[in-house]
């Protein structure tokens, strides 16, 4: 039951996040009329913020409970952007001294993503 419930907190919090993100962008849009991603890197760079924050606020000892990290951190910054996690996993990295593991992490990351996209587009382009 209890697997459900937090769950229900993540799928809340994710709801949540990606109609923020949504949001943004026709915000974003209405303003500033120009190709750059404008939209995507506020969002971004907002959810790395606000990832930061919330994960100071939960840490051990801090005012977050776990039911608020897992719908505002897991939830919430997930359904917002996924990079705020990126960023954070990268910091985490490189602050236990993990830096093998970083530059892995960042070239696989980024390397992966950009060959996946692809991939997926190719693979439309066969169905299509």
């Amino acid at each position: 039951m209890a697997l459900l419930r937090d769950v229900l907190y993540v799928a809340c919090g994710g709801a949540a996040g990606c109609v923020l993100r949504y949001l943004v962008s026709l915000g974003v849009a209405q303003c500033i009329r120009h190709p750059f991603p404008w939209a995507t890197l506020l969002v971004n760079v907002l959810g790395c913020f606000l990832i930061g924050l919330l994960s100071g606020l939960g840490a051990p000892g801090g005012p977050l409970e776990l039911r608020h990290r897992l719908i505002l951190l897991t939830g919430f910054c997930g359904g917002f952007t996924t990079f705020s996690t990126f960023s954070l996993e990268m910091l985490t990295l490189a602050q236990s001294g993990r830096y093998g593991s970083l530059g892995l992490y960042l070239a696989g990351s980024v390397t992966l993503g950009v060959l996946a996209v692809l991939g997926g587009l190719a693979t439309a382009r066969g169905i299509a």
